[in-house]
């Protein structure tokens, strides 16, 4: 196989099946409602919602923009739509004669207990001055997801030194990529990854069910006896562990058969969109919303509000393994196996278990049978089939007023362009533009070429001036979507509000909060530069319908759009 052709092959063809939904979630999302909402503060019957919408967008003066056809619109790379590498922040910096990056799993490389093992042990490594043929050897530790790093192996040209994933999955991808991978080590420190189920909903579960396993869950949540979330699986080493358990339930002999694509495609029609984060999974566990997760131990054991909950591994281990890679030089290689082995010492290991590693060490993996093709080739049977062939409908929604002006617009711009190859072209999209008045550039039509074309002529001819009507216009985005919604009624509605979230015109939130509950369509928000007024704006209107608010500076938003397309769309 030629180098990058089996990455690139699953991200070129990304816009031609799709958004981790790590990477957006949204529970609400999975069925765009049409009963009363009643558990929600404020929120309207579902009849009574849109009776209120057509009300008050009513209300609204709209203008409708000449649609204009981009002929000059570019065909964007995958690398065009990564953000420099620098956006993973380096939480360990050495300056060494001798220096290796390594790009380290998120629950190892974080600034802060107890996800900064691997930070502490670098740190201590530095200190010690250790040497190769008379030169300083340290290390530096990059924060970045392990779905990320294959990501910008194949398409970005980042080269780390060593790479320390979760789990092994990642490293046959690489393999299957055509790059060359050297296994220092296939255990640095103990993990698993497993289904996380509340305790009154585990007694009934095992009553009925038996043992928790992937594909009794799958039974369970078929049936409607439990809600179950999980990560994207595209940046999520928990959420390509089990989505490739979830195929091998299916079909054990042949996890990407069409017996297990077509079930799992069943499944996806009812359960919720994955998860753009862990982080989100616990939220909304912690709010009742879904009664079984998946989350890696380590995880578990330091989340407090988590501890009613029972655990049960599942699928591969997550050891986190260490490689290096051919074009690292033999120097640079005797360093990390250095390092690996500072890693593996006693008092290494014992803050390691400290942190909540190196539990369930008798758990032995169960693993799918796929090599690194297989899991990419489950990566994309799981882009084709995660809306559970139901079609989607997205309207988006930008602002323009005059505090967008300058370099918030300008990253708007710069990160809808460059992540637009990501929609799908079965989706359905339309576009709204909004100061003090409310423009709809692009009513919702199928994503294909030409509308793509005049998607990306509307987003260039954006323009900031005036106040900021943000409710006025999502009133008219919503209006939007329930008119499409009676020539679909089984499509799935999504609203994306890129803002700075300083609302000062029109309608307010809680005016219009009752009407995007009852309606139960997810708002996905993505704010620029905010103050914390703005944040706090969004994040609440995002929260109606538990979908994400993502906090995106000038530098990083492409990735951040790109995940959260990557998942939704």
């Amino acid at each position: 196989m030629n180098k990058k052709s089996g990455i690139k092959e699953v991200l070129r063809g990304i816009p031609a099946i799709i958004l981790a939904a790590v990477t957006v979630f949204s529970l609400a999302g999975c069925e765009n409602a049409t009963t009363e909402n009643s558990e929600k503060a404020n929120a309207l019957s579902y009849d009574d919602a849109v009776k209120e919408l057509d009300v008050l967008a009513g209300q609204v003066k709209v203008t409708q923009a000449d649609q204009k056809l981009d002929m000059d619109m570019e065909e964007n790379s995958v690398a065009s739509s990564l953000a420099s590498i620098d956006t993973f922040p380096l939480t360990t910096k050495g300056n060494g004669d001798i220096n290796i990056e390594i790009a380290g799993a998120t629950e190892i490389s974080a600034e802060d207990a107890p996800d900064n093992w691997l930070n502490v042990i670098a740190e201590r490594f530095n200190n010690e001055h250790k040497t190769i043929d008379g030169h300083t050897v340290t290390v530096s530790v990059r924060k970045i997801t392990s779905g990320e790093v294959v990501t910008y192996m194949a398409d970005g040209g980042y080269q780390p030194d060593l790479y320390i994933p979760s789990n092994d999955i990642w490293g046959k991808m690489l393999d299957a990529d055509g790059i060359e991978t050297e296994k220092l080590t296939d255990r640095l420190i103990g993990n698993t990854a497993g289904i996380l189920m509340k305790e009154s909903t585990y007694e009934t579960f095992k009553e009925k069910y038996g043992d928790v396993t992937v594909g009794n869950v799958l039974k369970a949540a078929n049936a409607g006896d439990l809600v179950f979330g999980y990560t994207n699986p595209y940046t999520s080493s928990t959420g390509i562990n089990i989505l490739t358990a979830m195929l091998a339930s299916f079909d054990s002999s042949n996890p990407l058969s069409e017996n297990a694509v077509s079930q799992l495609t069943e499944y996806q029609k009812k359960s919720p969109t994955a998860a753009y984060t862990t982080a989100v999974l616990k939220d909304s566990a912690s709010k009742g919303i879904i009664d079984a997760m998946v989350m890696e131990e380590q995880a578990y054991i330091n989340t407090a509000e988590l501890k009613s909950y029972q655990y049960v591994p599942q699928g591969v281990r997550h050891d986190h393994p260490v490689y290096t890679f051919g074009y690292v030089t033999d120097e640079k290689k005797q360093a990390g196996k250095m390092f690996v082995d500072y890693c593996m010492t006693e008092e290494s290991q014992d803050l390691a278990t400290k942190d909540g590693f190196n539990r369930h060490d008798e758990y032995q993996s169960q693993d799918s049978g796929l090599d690194g093709a297989g899991y990419l080739a489950a990566q994309r049977t799981w882009k084709q089939n995660k809306n559970g062939g139901n079609p989607v409908a997205a309207v988006f929604v930008a602002d323009t007023s005059g505090s967008m002006n300058g370099t918030k617009l300008i990253s708007l711009k710069k990160s809808l362009l460059n992540t637009m190859q990501y929609i799908d072209s079965s989706n359905y999209i339309g576009f709204v533009d909004f100061n003090d008045n409310v423009t709809e550039d692009l009513p919702i039509a199928q994503f294909d070429d030409k509308q793509r074309s005049y998607f990306s002529g509307a987003v260039k001819n954006l323009q900031a001036s005036g106040s900021t009507a943000t409710y006025n216009a999502v009133l008219v985005a919503m209006k939007m979507l329930n008119d499409y919604k009676k020539q679909a009624p089984n499509a799935k509605l999504m609203l994306f509000v890129l803002s700075d979230g300083e609302q000062n015109q029109g309608f307010t939130l809680n005016r219009i909060e009752g009407i995007v509950g009852g309606m139960n369509v997810p708002v996905y928000t993505i704010g620029y530069e905010m103050e914390d007024s703005g944040a706090a704006e969004l994040k609440k209107l995002s929260s109606i319908n538990e979908a994400s608010s993502i906090n995106a500076s000038s530098e990083d938003v492409v990735n951040a759009l790109r995940n959260l397309f990557n998942v939704n769309l």
